[in-house]
């Protein structure tokens, strides 16, 4: 049977998700407290003996609009050994059982699960839930593809040569050039809220208010780290990072487009991975990169950039789903469709404006 997370059983939640393999930052009640317009609830299993936590999952849900429904969603949960068939199969029952509590149209699960181990996806499709298709154009809730760079029993400086030589001339020259790297808190919020808008215009993607990025600065504490960096006494670029557990994830980035000559982008990295060398993180991850490896992709360049640091490029197996009401997921799926289509028109213009005035 599971156990509602609650006041009383919190923080031996968030150790052991802190603690687990597959631990990640959105299973995190911190998560939750980010994404305010969502409802989280989540569950641990323990077993009977020593009343040992082995497994658990957070969803978060969603009402729908004019709908008495919610989606389901559980951020690259579950934290669990998926390899057991039994403890897998009780954790999505605990999902499905949850889902149902609150009306959920469908359920929605992306795990940290390496889309080579096709055993966990058969049984996934046992326990009733859909393979979706897709994923090499950042068209899931979470990417699908990523490079992480393995930590484990190497410095920062062994990092550093591993890097290819291109990574390591370009951060060379970052540093001849006068690029300096700085730490910032709240009052770097503006900057970087103002670099990602223009970034987000230049390559063609929605950007996030700056009150989210508060939010997580906020609510992640000493978990949350925004880098600044600087050229001639000038914000140009700022990465946003979180750690949890044995992992700092690259979370954010961008740049003006002015200086991208004297490479701010190298510097930033390093520090973030320099960050996690000094937590004793097993893993950096850097999100998401595109499907499509082909030079001509618009998307190329970031893949490029990122594989300059030498690490592993990953395959989840992607989004799940458990429908629970066909008809109407189908319905809302088809509308939701056209919403984004046409909020992206909308709030594409927007931000060009907005880029324009910060230009100006």
């Amino acid at each position: 049977m599971i156990e509602l997370v609650n006041a009383q059983n919190l923080s031996e939640y968030e150790g052991f998700i802190a603690a687990h393999q597959k631990g990640h930052f959105m299973q995190s009640v911190l998560w939750s407290r980010v994404k305010t317009d969502w409802k989280w609830e989540a569950f641990l299993l323990r077993d009977a003996e020593g009343g040992n936590i082995y497994g658990s999952c957070a969803l978060l849900f969603r009402k729908m609009p004019g709908l008495p429904y919610t989606i389901a969603y559980a951020p690259r949960g579950p934290v669990c050994d998926v390899s057991d068939k039994v403890v897998l199969a009780e954790i999505l029952e605990g999902t499905k059982a949850l889902a149902k509590k609150h009306k959920s149209v469908v359920l929605k699960i992306d795990p940290d699960i390496l889309s080579s181990d096709t055993a966990f996806q058969e049984d996934m499709k046992a326990l009733g839930f859909s393979l979706l298709k897709g994923g090499a154009e950042f068209d899931m809730t979470q990417p699908k593809y990523v490079f992480r760079l393995a930590l484990e029993g190497r410095n920062i400086d062994e990092l550093i040569d591993s890097f290819e030589s291109k990574t390591r001339y370009n951060l060379r020259l970052a540093a001849r050039k006068g690029v300096t790297v700085e730490l910032a808190g709240e009052e770097g919020l503006d900057a970087f809220s103002d670099i990602m808008v223009v970034t987000g215009v230049r390559d063609n993607f929605l950007t996030r208010p700056k009150e989210y990025f508060g939010k997580i600065l906020d609510q992640f504490g000493e978990h949350a780290r925004l880098y600044i960096a600087k050229f001639e006494g000038k914000a140009i670029a700022g990465t946003l990072a979180i750690y949890y557990g044995d992992k700092v994830w690259y979370l954010y980035g961008a740049s003006s487009n002015e200086y991208r000559n004297v490479m701010p982008n190298y510097l930033l990295q390093t520090e973030m991975i320099k960050w996690a060398a000094e937590k004793n993180c097993r893993l950096y991850d850097f999100r998401g990169v595109a499907g499509i490896l082909a030079e001509d992709h618009p998307m190329y360049g970031l893949y490029r950039f990122k594989k300059g640091f030498n690490g592993d490029f990953t395959e989840f197996c992607g989004e799940f789903e458990y429908v629970f009401n066909k008809p109407v997921h189908f319905a809302f799926t088809n509308a939701m469709k056209v919403y984004k289509k046409t909020r992206k028109g909308i709030l594409g213009r927007k931000n060009k404006k907005t880029a324009q005035s910060i230009d100006n």
